[in-house]
């Protein structure tokens, strides 16, 4: 399967699920470009951007097991090729 470049951000505004989180994105890791965190002390929540190259399925994957996490909003933006 063809590779995309997306970008998944991620919105954590439930402190507790930041280890299951980092699980997940370490399961991934083969396929992770870059990752960019900015904590926002203001609104007690942290924001954080994940590109990656990798199957579109495999964004796919990632993507729900990031969303089912309680406390974290995930949305991806891919590449069309």
């Amino acid at each position: 399967m063809e590779n995309r470049v997306s970008i998944i951000g991620i919105i954590i505004e439930n402190i507790d699920s930041v280890d299951r989180l980092n699980d997940i994105l370490h399961d991934y890791g083969s396929y992770i470009i870059g990752r960019m965190g900015i904590p926002y002390k203001e609104k007690n929540m942290n924001v954080i951007s994940i590109v990656l190259d990798a199957p579109l399925d495999v964004i796919n994957r990632l993507s729900g097991k990031i969303g089912m996490l309680d406390g974290i909003t995930s949305k991806v933006v891919c590449s069309r090729k």
